[in-house]
């Protein structure tokens, strides 16, 4: 396991001339002594205590941080290392993780570009063909960009013409990009480079000349943990120096709106869409590309709803809207005029429509419906052309295309089901499989169940069950959710998953508020004041699952990362006594500063604003951090972040920890693992993913009952023996 107290080299002896332990009870391990500092803030009348807060100090510049990291990771490993199914899961993982794994494909200028993973390689390369069936030829291979295999392929996208490929570069898992080009006739790299790249796309001009992207000022140190703002779109000519790039639009009177933008398929125009938080609340501005001087209109004012652009003929624009809508429409507007008059094309629909482009001569639109896709054609003119036949209850995604070109690709997942490449033809309404995968299991082994509970204010709230086909009384469960953010949790195969499902548990994925399943009024059910029915449906998905005889007494394990990661803080907090082991990463865990970090003022649409009063009282109320209380057994916890992540900044779960093992929280184990050369997720190298995963996996093993190898005893968990 590559922790972080390894690949800094720390000595057992720096760490200790710092760190002492204190055995936390007789039966329990002993943590190292966290050094507090009595500091206490006044908030809104509220004694805030904060005594942690130097952990907050960035990992790779603060020795005493690393120290205390060392010391912290020092005492995780050895403890996983007495877990008996730790081995068994690793080697098992490996087993399932090597088959064969292919991206949609993106066509331009008549070649086929898409990422393929042979199995175990730790980055996805990626290939191209020059036709649809031909050859594939490699032209990027990540592995070879780093060692440890931590430097990973992130955006990319051909020119119009095939000719060139705009492709990022993410290091160690951070948010922040390179963007390099490549000419694909011969394999090289042109030598353009633009950094300081963040949250970006790449849009390509029309006659390959260049690219669009956007970036934020070089920061003055800090990289990993100052605020973003002055988010501007550049336009990179090939050939130059990034320092002549031209820029093409910024808010200067917004510094913390954040500006993306995309060239339409005729390539006429430069939609920039400008927004502030998470909120799918937007501002859309064109510009000509016709015209010398480049001067932005605003075509769609203010932030108020959901603007995206699915193509154009000529200056008339479609779009996916929730104005007057909260479960989404597509409407058409034409770009002249002050005040643009929208004609529906695609009407709300009982379902949720997540998302359409145009393929062909029709609108390709995808929908959910009780978190399940459903895909649904129409004519541009928004008659109804009906469905597109699906493989089963799962996920599509893609149907990227242009007005005009009937071919289109898209994949099909679901839990029990590998990502499989579909080629559709908007012509005859019929797709037929481009890639799939070959695995070293039965699909057919394990059965997917939806199924709805009530949560405690009656709300009817939907969950998947995931087991072999075939079990039958409670066994032991891990039951994960996300519910923030309008982000939809949707049926969808995780090697990771099958594994703890493989060995006899069951998985259950619990489709809380906050998400986007229901459309908008489900998201604004689990955000802002209304956040605490976000717990509440994870904590009555817990008790269901008990009443219901699907796991027992001391069998039900619980897991979340990022916004999932507070939700698992949370809701042990207020419900301990529920679970028998929790898994908590990269989590939002001090709800008082959050906001003070990289991407975190973002999230105030989601949280509110702790500079305001009405807001802190809501977030105090639930803050991970600040109510931890002691007196009380709390479930075994491993909590995992990774020393690069400027996503969620390890300090929240640095803190979080700190204060578990220093409160009475009962003899289970409450742990941290903290990867090296990591991020919030995103470009994790595949051998890092596993020996995570096997930890995790081992650890609520030992606390739920389930005995790798054997088929779990009805009912038994392992009590803490």
């Amino acid at each position: 396991m590559r922790l972080l107290a390894l690949a800094l080299l720390l000595t057992t002896a720096s760490a200790s001339a710092q760190m002492t332990t204190t055995a936390v009870s007789p039966t329990a391990l002993a943590y190292p002594n966290t050094e507090t500092v009595p500091l206490v803030e006044d908030h809104f009348g509220i004694q805030v205590s904060d005594p942690y807060r130097w952990l907050e100090n960035d990992v790779r510049q603060d020795q005493k941080v690393r120290d205390w990291v060392t010391a912290e990771n020092g005492v995780t490993e050895r403890y996983l290392a007495t877990l008996p199914a730790r081995d068994a899961f690793k080697a098992r993982l490996t087993a399932l993780f090597d088959y064969e794994r292919f991206g949609v494909p993106a066509k331009k200028g008549g070649r086929y570009f898409y990422q393929h993973n042979s199995g175990l390689q730790n980055q996805s390369p990626l290939y191209v063909r020059d036709s649809v069936d031909g050859p594939a030829r490699l032209l990027i291979d990540p592995n070879l960009w780093a060692k440890d295999g931590a430097t990973a392929l992130a955006e990319w996208l051909p020119s119009e013409d095939g000719r060139h490929l705009a492709y990022a570069v993410q290091d160690g898992g951070t948010d922040w990009r390179t963007i390099k080009v490549l000419d694909v006739g011969t394999g090289k790299e042109t030598g353009d480079s633009v950094e300081w790249a963040k949250f970006t796309g790449l849009a390509w001009a029309k006659d390959g000349s260049g690219f669009f992207y956007s970036r934020f000022p070089k920061p003055e140190g800090a990289q990993f943990q100052a605020l973003n703002e002055n988010h501007e779109v550049y336009f990179h000519k090939l050939g130059t120096p990034q320092s002549a790039d031209r820029k093409v639009f910024a808010t200067p009177d917004h510094p913390k709106w954040n500006n993306t933008a995309e060239v339409t398929d005729d390539g006429r125009w430069l939609v920039v869409t400008s927004s502030e938080g998470t909120d799918e609340r937007y501002q859309v501005s064109v510009i000509d590309l016709q015209s010398a001087d480049l001067t932005p209109r605003t075509l769609i004012p203010g932030l108020d709803n959901n603007w995206q652009l699915i193509g154009n003929a000529g200056s008339n624009f479609y779009f996916l809207t929730n104005k007057d809508a909260p479960r989404q429409r597509i409407v058409a507007m034409a770009a002249g005029g002050t005040e643009p008059q929208l004609r529906e094309i695609v009407p709300q629909d009982a379902a949720t429509l997540q998302g359409a482009s145009i393929v062909g001569n029709e609108i390709v639109a995808s929908y959910l419906v009780d978190a399940k896709s459903e895909v649904r054609r129409y004519g541009v003119d928004g008659t109804p052309k009906g469905k597109l036949a699906l493989p089963g209850i799962g996920t599509a995604a893609g149907f990227d295309g242009e007005a005009g070109d009937p071919e289109s690709f898209f994949s099909f997942t679901s839990f029990a089901t590998p990502t499989t490449i579909y080629r559709y033809d908007a012509n005859t309404g019929k797709a037929i499989v481009w890639e799939q995968p070959k695995v070293a299991f039965n699909p057919a082994d394990y059965s997917v169940e939806q199924r709805f509970y009530a949560s405690k204010d009656g709300t009817r709230v939907p969950m998947f069950v995931v087991r072999k086909k075939g079990a039958t009384g409670p066994a032991p469960t891990l039951l994960y959710a996300y519910g923030g953010f309008n982000a939809s949790m949707l049926p969808a195969f995780s090697a990771s998953r099958l594994a703890w499902v493989e060995a006899g548990g069951t998985f259950v994925l619990a489709n809380i508020r906050g998400g986007g399943e229901y459309g908008k009024a489900w998201h604004d059910a689990g955000r802002l004041a209304h956040k605490q029915n976000v717990f509440d449906d994870f904590i009555a998905a817990g008790e269901y699952l008990k009443k219901e005889g699907l796991t027992g007494p001391d069998q039900l394990a619980i897991q979340g990362g990022s916004n999932g990661g507070l939700l698992i803080g949370a809701v042990v907090n207020q419900r301990p006594d529920l679970f028998a082991a929790a898994l908590p990463a990269v989590g939002v865990m001090d709800m008082t500063r959050f906001d003070r970090f990289t991407a975190g003022r973002y999230w105030v649409d989601d949280y509110g604003y702790p500079s305001k009063e009405a807001d802190f009282r809501t977030l105090w109320a639930y803050s991970p951090y600040h109510n931890v209380k002691g007196g009380r057994d709390y479930p075994a916890i491993l909590v995992t972040t990774a020393d690069t992540d400027d996503r969620v900044v390890p300090g929240h779960s640095f803190k979080y920890t700190a204060a578990l093992q220093n409160a009475a929280t009962g003899p289970k184990p409450h742990l941290i693992r903290i990867e090296t050369r990591a991020g919030h997720g995103s470009g994790k190298p595949t051998d890092k993913i596993i020996e995570e995963t096997a930890d995790q996996w081992a650890f609520i093993a030992r606390w739920t009952g389930l005995e790798v190898g054997h088929p779990p005893r009805n009912g038994e968990g392992d009590r803490a023996r």
